[in-house]
């Protein structure tokens, strides 16, 4: 990737993307402060991995460029469980077809691109400079680890995204994305996924120690958080081991939500369960482009008003009478407490809930104590650690199912369970295009409440489909000569 000088986002940064090819080579972004005057405290410091925090949710070019909750949104999107009831006013439509990752120009493919290696960027500076800041040890400890977690979040999901699966036990020589680890201004190839794997383990294993025993507020990532990142890692990897291990290790101490906590809308990352997530306070509105005014049931936009979002139909019926996330969706959607003048569709989304109609103020979910004990089941599961695999699930699902009884299935059958689980509980939350990829599964979206009409026909992807791989964006190629674009 050719990179700018980089440079560390402050307070409030403003990162506007623009489409052209300048941009990939500007040496001076604007409201960024230069590392010489960034890396001469500690405070300082903070101050920059603060503002890797805020760059998850601020306004990028469009209106669907919110940060990470638009990019969860896309994820889904992607995916057979999140149903478009409507075109609505045209937002994320071409993402739901199959055709804004397969379009080189598209403005949302550059903004995935480009927020990846911002993070990417701004990370590589508070690595490369914190250890030099005169100070307290432990706290640059942290601010360096925090940086690193961050580098191996954001290449994982690069990697998932521009580059072919992991298959454990192969060389993984398949193209991946760039590997740029310091600021230069020469373009970078594609190293291998192999490669990018290697570097995003070396990272977060360095995290995990520097940020060892360490926790602050829930924006921030903290020891556990960290550990979270690395089981996720590992089941990209197919290392079920390490996946299981560090999923326990991640989520204890949490607790989780009560079902009546559950139904209060997602949107509050002090809920105890809620392990990291982006805070908005009332100062900080994103408007029309937060991740609530395309994913509420309850905020006045247009998209909302017009195209509620649903839960796939065949999904829902796997949901017991008794479990609390039976009651997330409507199946008349006469119950859903939809904006003035919006519609009611079926199967449609009450799981999340906007601040009110007026306001999308709403913190976004970057990780639940939730997801971790389903890690931890279903590589167990992979493993043949059957038990294992069970009381993790009944953990989880005897909270939300009081009805639940603890899983006699085994084998597959007991996986297949797990499976089913993860895609109720993590409904909306970014997680089925990665989840779909990294087991190579099709997509089926055919004996569902999909519409051929809404999809562009788009009902079945096979697993070796090359529409998998996300092209890279034509300005990148553009600019970028070492760049080889994925087939087309």
């Amino acid at each position: 990737m050719t990179k700018k000088l980089l440079y560390i986002l402050i307070a409030i940064p403003a990162l506007l993307f623009t489409a052209c090819k300048k941009d990939y080579l500007d040496t001076t972004p604007t409201d960024y402060y230069p590392s010489e005057t960034v890396f001469t405290s500690v405070a300082n410091g903070w101050a920059a991995i603060n503002g890797i925090h805020r760059s998850l949710y601020i306004q990028y070019d469009a209106q669907d460029q919110g940060g990470q909750g638009s990019i969860m949104i896309m994820n889904d999107m992607l995916g057979e469980d999140l149903v478009m009831t409507a075109a609505g006013n045209g937002w994320f439509n071409a993402t739901y077809q199959w055709t804004m990752h397969r379009t080189s120009s598209a403005t949302f493919l550059k903004f995935s691109y480009l927020f990846y290696y911002k993070v990417i960027s701004n990370a590589n500076m508070i690595i490369n400079n914190i250890n030099g800041v005169p100070g307290d040890d432990t706290e640059k400890k942290n601010i360096r680890g925090q940086a690193q977690a961050y580098r191996a979040w954001a290449y994982l999901a690069l990697v998932q995204q521009f580059g072919k699966r992991y298959v454990a036990g192969t060389a993984n020589a398949q193209l991946g994305v760039p590997i740029v680890l310091d600021a230069t201004t020469t373009g970078q190839p594609r190293a291998t996924v192999g490669a990018v794997y290697t570097q995003i383990v070396k990272d977060i294993d360095s995290a995990v120690i520097n940020l060892d025993g360490f926790s602050s507020n829930n924006s921030h990532i903290s020891g556990k958080v960290a550990k979270g990142i690395r089981a996720r890692v590992a089941l990209a990897m197919q290392d079920w081991a390490t996946a299981a291990d560090y999923a326990k290790q991640a989520r204890e101490g949490y607790v989780l939500m009560s079902n009546d906590e559950y139904k209060l809308g997602f949107n509050d990352y002090g809920n105890r369960e809620w392990m990291w997530g982006s805070h908005q306070n009332s100062e900080q509105t994103t408007y029309f482009y937060s991740f609530f005014a395309y994913m509420s049931a309850n905020f006045n936009s247009t998209n909302i008003r017009t195209n509620p979002k649903a839960i796939n139909s065949a999904l829902y019926g796997k949901i017991s009478a008794t479990d609390v996330r039976k009651s997330m969706w409507s199946v008349t959607g006469a119950d859903v407490p939809v904006p003035s003048g919006g519609v009611k569709k079926a199967y449609a989304n009450k799981k999340f809930l906007a601040a009110s109609s007026s306001s999308s103020i709403g913190d976004v979910p970057l990780m639940r104590a939730a997801e971790m004990y389903l890690i931890e089941a279903e590589a167990n599961a992979r493993l043949g650690q059957d038990a294992a695999a069970a009381d993790a699930l009944y953990t989880l699902a005897v909270n939300r199912d009081p009805a639940y009884t603890r899983s006699t299935n085994t084998g597959d059958a007991l996986l297949q369970e797990i499976l089913i689980q993860r895609r109720i509980e993590l409904w909306g939350e970014g997680f089925r295009f990665t989840d779909l990829k990294r087991q190579h599964l099709p997509l089926d979206r055919t004996g569902a409440n999909h519409t051929a009409a809404l999809t562009a026909n788009v009902l079945q992807v096979g697993a070796d489909d090359i529409r998998w791989d996300f092209l890279f964006p034509q300005d990148e190629i553009n600019a970028n000569k070492a760049i080889i674009q994925n087939d087309i």
